[in-house]
This record gives structure tokens, sequence and C-alpha cells, in this order.
């Protein structure tokens, strides 16, 4: 089962953001999250709460009843994506302007269980014997 969370207009650059997701993609959620925990970086800040978002979404696919720590989920996906650009100008010499861009980034996390749930198990032997 996959469950997916996603933060959008974060203010900071996607080059920055895209440094902490590339060491998070393809772990563990408790490797993940411990990685982000003590990162300097402030994209770890965001990072870290839409991981949070991610494996509460997954826990409530699953009805509530299942815990996140039985069925070991990992980051199956993660991405940031450019936003939008705030301009801006700034007073420069001989009466000109110089042009500021404020980035902004979007991040998508997918997170995916490596162990069956029993109802999906259940969902697996119904179309075998189907056939």
């Amino acid at each position: 089962m996959v469950a997916v969370s996603s933060l959008n207009s974060i203010p900071m650059s996607v080059r920055k953001m895209r440094l902490v997701v590339d060491l998070i993609r393809g772990k563990q959620v408790g490797e993940a999250l411990s990685i982000l925990e003590f990162s300097k970086q402030e994209a770890a800040i965001w990072l870290k709460k839409n991981l949070l978002s991610a494996i509460a979404n997954w826990e409530f696919k699953t009805g509530g009843t299942e815990s996140a720590d039985e069925y070991d989920l990992i980051v199956s996906e993660v991405f940031a994506d450019a936003g939008a650009q705030i301009k801006r100008f700034r007073p420069a010499p001989h009466g000109r302007a110089h042009r500021i861009r404020k980035h902004s980034c979007h991040i998508t996390i997918k997170v995916s269980n490596t162990k069956q749930l029993p109802s999906e198990a259940g969902v697996e032997a119904e179309t075998e014997t189907a056939e």
C-alpha cells in the first residue's frame, strides 16, 4: 500500500532541497527520520514534517488499525520540484535596480510497506483462485 504526502510553496530553492532529498530516498522510514533529525540544513525540517504526514496518511489508509513500525515502511519515492518565483527589486548604483528572485519549491513523498498487510494477502489469494 502506498501513501502520498506533499508540501507546496516552501520558501527555499529547489537546489538546496534536493541535497537533503537525496539523503533519504529509498531508506527505511525510521532511518530517514533519524537522518533528518540530525541534519543541520533547514530543508530537513520541511522534509521531516512531510514524512511524518506521509506516515500518518499510510496509517489512515490502513484503517488506523496497523502501526507503521510493524510493516517496514520505506521512502519509495521522494522528489522536489521548482515552485513559483517571487520577483523583487533592490536599488543599485546610478539609479538602476537589480532583480532579486526568491525561489520556492514543492516536495512530494511516497511511502510504501515491504511486508504485506493481512487485507492485501487475502485479495491476492482470491484473484489466484478465480483464474
